[in-house]
C-alpha cells in the first residue's frame, strides 16, 4: 500500500525539522564532531528499527568519515573499545531517551562531568530529532535504498 507523502502533503512542517536538522548539526559540530551525531541517529534507529534511516544515516556517517567498523560495532557499542567515554554516556543518553527510560541522577552527574549544560541540551534535543523522523518514517515508509558494495 503507497502511503502518505509527508513531504508533500505539509511541506511546512517537514521544512520546520529540516530546519531544526541544521540548527543542530551546526551545534554538534561546534560541540563534538558530527560523526557522534551520525552515530545517535543510527543508535537511536536501530533502537526502533526504522530501516530507511539506517540506511540514510550509515551512508552520511561514512561521507562524514565515520569507520565502518564503528557503524557495524554501534548494536553492541557496550561491548567494544572502539568507542571513547564521551561517545559511550552518548550512545547510553539515546538509549534511555529512546527507550523512555528513567535518567536518575547518578547518570546525570556522570553525563554533566562529560559535558557542559549546552552540550547536554543539543545531545538531548539531538536525539530526539532522530526519534521524530523515525516515528514519521515508520508511519509513511518511504522506499528504503541501500547502497550495494
Amino acid at each position: 500500500m503507497k502511503r502518505a507523502n509527508y513531504f508533500n502533503i505539509e511541506p511546512e512542517l517537514m521544512t520546520y525539522l529540516i530546519d531544526q536538522e541544521t540548527l543542530i548539526k551546526q551545534k554538534v559540530e561546534a560541540t563534538f564532531g558530527v560523526t557522534i551525531w551520525e552515530l545517535l541517529k543510527l543508535r537511536a534507529s536501530q533502537l526502533n528499527q526504522c530501516a530507511y534511516c539506517l540506511a540514510m544515516h550509515s551512508k552520511q556517517a561514512l561521507e562524514y568519515g565515520e569507520s565502518i567498523n564503528r557503524i557495524i560495532a554501534l548494536n553492541a557499542w557496550q561491548d567494544t573499545p572502539l568507542y571513547n567515554d564521551k561517545e559511550r554516556a552518548a550512545l547510553a543518553l539515546c538509549e534511555k531517551l529512546t527507550l523512555s527510560q528513567n535518567i536518575d541522577d547518578d547518570f546525570y552527574q556522570t553525563l554533566s562531568a562529560l559535558f557542559d549544560q549546552p552540550s547536554l541540551v543539543t545531545l538531548t534535543v539531538a536525539i530526539n530529532a532522530i526519534n521524530s523522523w523515525n516515528r514519521i518514517v515508520k508511519m509513511f515508509k518511504p522506499t528504503v535504498e541501500f547502497n550495494e558494495r
